[in-house]
């Protein structure tokens, strides 16, 4: 049988341990208590933004309630709370320098609105689709590395919220979900340039009318907001005189996720359309001409007998 006077005395010798085991007692019951908060409002929240924002609410006040009780607990009293908060902070300057700055980056990154989910971004030199963002990491959907274009790779990646004060990020989405792209087309010399011309920009309004369209609304918001340029979201064609053809440039506004896509479909509709010209216009190849082959004079020793 268990000794009541024995573990009393082991309760009284040893204050601090049952006070830990307590305070352990009480972080389970909140993290559960978390958890379930959370998966009845995943059931009940049909909207997955709100969900999603709800969530991560509900775990940031977790977060801080923990850290609250933790203070008050072992402090004793309320009292204390300004010392305790100090020697708390500089504990962790010292030894969770990192974990800190992550914390930090993504308060800075909700107050500021760095990036969502959602967004496509770039940062440390890692692009991708933003999927997640927590208290400690940013997790995103990978693209490119050995994929060709925007396309995923099949990699997620996790990358401390500390990066956001330790180089550029790249948004493709914030304010103007829109980038430029650009393709050549080299045109064979003697071909019908005003005939190549005229096709290569039909072709482009037409195929990215709704793009132009939308984009032209959106880039006068973000002319309005920022110190910037007004810039021409229309196609665009600039031709360059090269040694072997006429090099056409064309310049033009996608969406961000869909540029492989379009550039698919703008080359392809330009070849048909340069193939019924009936040799008018040509697509040029690197050519090599030779000037003059020199004379070769070969001498053939007499037959030895």
């Amino acid at each position: 049988m268990i000794d009541i006077n024995a573990l009393n005395e082991w309760i009284d010798a040893n204050p601090f341990l049952i006070s830990s085991l307590k305070f352990i007692f009480i972080l389970v019951i909140v993290l559960v208590t978390i958890q379930l908060v959370r998966r009845y409002l995943k059931r009940k929240i049909s909207d997955t933004v709100i969900r999603y924002k709800a969530q991560k609410g509900i775990e940031i006040v977790g977060y801080v309630l923990l850290v609250f009780l933790a203070i008050v607990y072992f402090s004793g009293s309320i009292k204390d709370f300004t010392i305790i908060i100090g020697l708390f902070t500089a504990g962790l300057a010292f030894t969770l320098q990192e974990l800190i700055l992550s914390i930090a980056g993504s308060i800075y990154i909700f107050l500021v609105k760095v990036y969502k989910p959602g967004d496509r971004i770039e940062i440390n030199g890692i692009k991708g689709d933003v999927i997640d963002v927590d208290s400690i990491y940013t997790t995103m959907m990978e693209i490119g590395q050995w994929v060709s274009s925007d396309n995923y790779s099949g990699r997620i990646v996790k990358l401390s919220n500390a990066f956001v004060f330790k180089g550029p990020i790249y948004n493709y989405s914030q304010d103007f979900p829109f980038i430029w792209d650009e393709f050549n087309l080299p045109i064979r010399y003697g071909s019908d340039i005003d005939l190549a011309k005229s096709i290569i920009i039909s072709i482009a309004s037409e195929t990215l009318s709704e793009y132009t369209a939308n984009s032209k609304a959106q880039w006068n918001e973000v002319v309005n907001k920022f110190y910037i340029e007004d810039a021409q979201v229309d196609p665009t064609l600039a031709i360059s005189l090269t040694d072997n053809w006429i090099q056409f440039n064309l310049r033009y506004i996608v969406d961000i996720k869909k540029r492989r896509s379009i550039k698919h479909i703008l080359n392809d509709k330009i070849r048909l359309e340069i193939e019924k010209t009936n040799g008018k216009i040509v697509l040029a190849s690197t050519t090599i001409e030779l000037i003059k082959i020199p004379d070769i004079n070969i001498k053939r020793d007499a037959d030895v007998t």
